[in-house]
């Protein structure tokens, strides 16, 4: 037994987000922790890696007790993490990352870069990365390239125990599949993983065994051989939850949006259009212009030629708020840096793009807008103490349900959700597809980004797949399955 956790109890102000938790981890093996967004994941591997201190318990690393006093200690002892949120400075190199504050020096002290790049070429190559260089810049690359970069990141620490946080969640299948190989060449050398995922496939894939946690609660540990996919989901949740099914349409004959020829950094003569009541879904690979095509209908990114018609109308979006008052909402796949305002409440956050909701004789009125915002809370179930909480200590799920409150509250004709439910529990999901389908009985229109093959074919009306920038095929109904997708995308 390389790790016990025993009683592990951690207490906030007014919650106890960990109470009693037992978790034993074998050296070479891939241990798969589960639970909804606010289950108490993230707060037992705080304290794995030094960042919380635990209130009551023990942590045993090889039979010997421990006390974690905090990041580096962590490293010190062969724990390293790779966080769903990512650590890296944009400003800085690939190598500089990987390697940052431990970068080889020469005789004066100074960093060799040679021997910097050498190593980050060879750990790069280790991980089968072929696309990156160790002097580029981390600000250029796309979000799985990222990942990636913090994934050699951690292990050019040589971890005896790795700790992977939703590490899938923005790279591509290929991707995934290198870093699957990967694992398991670490198990065989007789490390550790613990592996958190809400993508059931990859849990029943790549993990030896898998322990639950809900709300702070330990719900056992089985192995991964010896439960079923809706047992585990019932663990997680409470409750069982039906697999989603391709619903009944509601497209109306009215366009809302028409796309003809439109060219920008990334696409080129893009035109498709969208009807009331419709999903239309954008399926292709990582990196094939998808987010940039819906950032430059939002006016995010500026397009070079092609026009935008609205409910017939020759629309000129230069900027967010052109599009936000020609009738369109949208939610980006970076919610956390580009669709909230993390050390601001909730009510910010709800009422940023609608503050007239809360305006009386042109007076914004707080009590009002705290009053609007506790009415979305309560109607999104969104999960926090009270409305003044800042959304940064909310979980992933309720921040996104944050995000769909505002838009419910600005009541755009379209909305344009990019990854929906990146990162996000299966039960947040079963919520989240239940609100767009309200928004689709209220004759709106929703463009939807999803690498999750399942997702786009469940809820999309239609589905339009980019490659290299360009539309290579549509799939309407019952031509659409996975297979058609990944086949137009490559």
């Amino acid at each position: 037994m390389l790790l016990q956790l025993i009683g592990i109890t951690k207490y906030f102000p007014g919650v106890k987000a960990l109470e009693a938790i037992d978790f034993e981890l074998k050296e070479g093996e891939i241990h798969a922790l589960c639970g909804e967004n606010g289950a108490g994941k993230t707060t037992l591997m705080n304290i794995l890696t030094g960042n919380l201190q635990p209130d009551h318990g023990q942590i045993l690393l090889k039979g010997q007790e421990i006390s974690i006093s905090g990041p580096g200690h962590a490293a010190s002892l062969g724990i390293a993490i790779v966080y769903q949120q990512l650590s890296l400075v944009d400003t800085l190199s690939v190598a500089d990352n990987i390697f940052a504050n431990t970068q080889p020096l020469n005789s004066w002290g100074m960093i060799n870069h040679q021997e910097l790049f050498r190593k980050t070429r060879m750990l790069l190559e280790d991980l089968k990365i072929k696309n990156i260089l160790p002097d580029t810049q981390v600000s250029g690359l796309s979000p799985g390239q990222k990942q990636m970069v913090e994934i050699a990141k951690a292990l050019s620490k040589n971890p005896d125990i790795l700790i992977l946080d939703e590490p899938t969640a923005s790279i591509t299948d290929q991707e995934t599949l290198i870093l699957f190989d990967l694992m398991r060449k670490l198990k065989s050398e007789g490390k550790a993983i613990i592996y958190i995922s809400h993508r059931m496939q990859e849990i029943f894939r790549i993990a030896d065994r898998v322990s639950v946690l809900k709300d702070g609660k330990y719900q056992g540990t089985k192995p991964i051989h010896g439960i079923t996919t809706q047992q585990l989901i019932q663990k997680m949740v409470g409750r069982e939850i039906l697999e989603e099914v391709k619903r009944g349409s509601s497209v109306g004959k009215e366009e809302l949006l028409r796309v003809t020829g439109l060219s920008g950094k990334g696409f080129e003569d893009i035109s498709f259009s969208l009807y009331k009541g419709e999903i239309v879904g954008l399926g292709g690979l990582v990196g094939a212009g998808r987010s940039e095509i819906a950032q430059a209908i939002f006016g995010y990114l500026p397009g070079t030629s092609g026009t935008i018609h609205l409910k017939g109308i020759k629309k000129s979006i230069q900027h967010p708020a052109d599009a936000i008052k020609a009738g369109i909402g949208y939610i980006p796949e970076e919610r956390k840096s580009q669709g909230l305002f993390m050390n601001r409440s909730v009510t910010d956050n709800i009422l940023v793009s609608s503050p007239e909701a809360a305006m009386e004789n042109n007076v914004f009125k707080e009590p009002l807008a705290d009053k609007i915002a506790m009415e979305y809370r309560e109607k999104l179930n969104i999960v926090t103490p009270h409305v003044l909480q800042k959304v940064s200590l909310l979980s992933g799920g309720n921040q996104q349900k944050v995000v769909l409150a505002r838009w419910l509250l600005a009541d755009p004709d379209i909305l344009i959700i990019d990854e929906p439910t990146h990162g996000i529990d299966v039960g947040a999901k079963a919520e989240i597809y239940q609100l767009l389908r309200t928004l689709l009985a209220k004759g709106k229109g929703i463009l939807l980004i999803s690498s999750e093959l399942p997702e786009l074919l469940a809820l999309s009306d239609r589905i339009i797949v980019i490659k290299a920038g360009k539309i290579s095929g549509e799939l309407r109904g019952d031509e659409a399955s996975e297979e058609s997708i990944i086949s137009l995308a490559f």
